[in-house]
């Protein structure tokens, strides 16, 4: 079964109004419009052979949504499908997907800290790259980033700037121009 038939099939079970699905590049995609269809779905195509969890992570698309994106990999038929479902931005929340593949979890709370989005009924809902006491998340496109303290960098200095006596290298002159440029002529 193509992963085209595969997807086509799982859409078909929930209907045209809660799955959409569409192939574009021989990537075959399933748009799951309810978020709260997202587990039932995941567990359909898990069920249907997709039973290899990639990867999950957010897209930011302001100003009203996040897009969720799941690529999930049948390992027999080596055929793959992207699932995505969209949340709101006000309230970026969707339903764990650890209880039908346990690879979800690493995922999830890289989401969760990167994005801000709460996977409901995670167990370890935690952050996991970012530093103690980090505030915000990073890959919002309204996240601000600090500019870092207004200190002159090291080598942002000409030669012959240094400070402490060195000599000033020789200046280059761009090609073409003669090495008698710019000297005064002897009188």
């Amino acid at each position: 079964m193509s992963a085209g038939r595969a997807a086509a099939e799982t859409a078909e079970r929930f209907g045209g109004d809660r799955v959409r699905i569409t192939e574009s590049y021989g990537e075959t995609t399933l748009d799951v419009t309810d978020p709260g269809d997202w587990i039932e779905v995941l567990t359909a195509l898990r069920d249907s052979g997709y039973a290899f969890f990639d990867w999950l992570t957010g897209v930011d698309e302001p100003p009203e949504t996040f897009v969720i994106v799941a690529h999930l990999y049948d390992p027999v038929a080596c055929r793959r499908v992207l699932v995505r479902t969209s949340v709101p931005r006000a309230e970026p929340r969707l339903p764990s997907a650890v209880g039908v593949f346990r690879g979800a979890d690493w995922h999830e709370r890289e989401t969760y800290e990167m994005f801000g989005v709460v996977f409901d009924g995670h167990p370890n809902l935690v952050p996991l790259l970012l530093p103690d006491g980090f505030e915000g998340h990073p890959l919002r496109k309204d996240f601000i980033l600090a500019a870092r303290v207004a200190k002159a960098w090291p080598g942002a200095k000409e030669p012959g700037e240094s400070g402490h006596g060195a000599p000033s290298r020789r200046r280059t002159l761009p090609p073409g121009v003669p090495a008698d440029w710019g000297k005064a002529p002897d009188a």
